[in-house]
């Protein structure tokens, strides 16, 4: 008996020692194409190839750059790089449903993604009914008879006081889970002052992609403006937000994306930086 357990310890103690060391995040992360829009806008196909060379083959656009979605896709395939994701305004969600459903489709994107809704100032109540209500309605049809998955991207500003909550959480609450999903970017939700990790535990099973994204050292919390300088946007690990934690809580929560965003101008410097970073981390 001694030695089955003996045994048992042993084999315990190598297994803990074997998970030291292993990746925290084994993957690669996806990019948003707004991090390299000043690039993508003058020369694409010499952008992608660079974007190409750093590993990524995923990708969230928010923009045709001017081109045709088939002339995109094109150039993506030529590089092996997929597009998973589309971004459109909420106005042409609304009103220019069929097109933004045949670029998605031409992409070959699985989501169809809003940043934002309408509102004046401080989001209200009503501003933030308005918007479950067309997210209910247009993810309904996006679900129903086209098969995409509608994600909102929060911005920072949803996160004014509601009741026991926030307006973030009335959103959530409020949209139906089969038509409506999200994308939590964890500077928008760390900077008015929440805890990402939190938010992936409450939420997890509605989000469906992760904006990675850090912020620089020193910058005040508590703003819901949904706006700060585009330089506050520094190398993942060199900023406030606890990434480590954050990774865990949305393998927990099973987080199928995850977009690597730097909005900053250097980001020639800071994305390769950031990308290692990622693949430093271990358990």
């Amino acid at each position: 008996m001694k030695v089955k357990l003996v045994l048992l310890f042993l084999v315990a103690v190598l297994s803990v020692s074997a998970q030291k060391g292993k990746p925290l995040f084994p993957g690669q992360p996806g990019l948003v194409s707004y991090t390299y829009r000043n690039f993508l806008s003058k020369d694409m196909p010499a952008t992608l190839d660079s974007i190409k060379a750093l590993g990524f083959k995923d990708m969230e656009f928010s923009s045709l750059f001017g081109k045709t979605a088939a002339e995109l896709k094109a150039l993506l395939d030529e590089r092996g790089i997929q597009c998973s994701s589309f971004g459109v305004s909420y106005d042409d969600l609304l009103n220019k449903t069929e097109e933004v459903v045949q670029n998605a489709k031409t992409l070959g994107a699985q989501y169809v993604r809003v940043a934002g809704m309408p509102h004046k100032g401080a989001l209200t109540l009503e501003e933030a009914k308005s918007a479950v209500a067309d997210f209910n309605r247009i993810g309904k049809i996006l679900k129903e008879q086209y098969g995409l998955t509608f994600i909102y991207h929060e911005h920072g500003f949803e996160f004014q006081p509601y009741e026991q909550g926030t307006l973030f959480d009335y959103i959530v609450t409020k949209t139906n889970p089969l038509y409506v999903s999200f994308e939590l970017d964890i500077l928008w939700a760390f900077l008015p002052g929440q805890d990402p990790e939190v938010i992936l535990n409450k939420y997890g099973s509605r989000c469906r992609a992760l904006h990675l994204k850090d912020l620089k050292k020193g910058v005040p919390r508590g703003n819901l403006s949904g706006g700060t300088p585009q330089d506050n946007d520094v190398v993942l690990g060199t900023g406030q937000i606890d990434l480590p934690s954050i990774l865990k809580a949305a393998e927990r929560a099973g987080i199928k994306h995850y977009y690597l965003e730097d909005e900053s101008s250097n980001v020639l410097i800071q994305v390769p930086q950031s990308i290692a970073y990622l693949k430093s981390l271990t358990q």
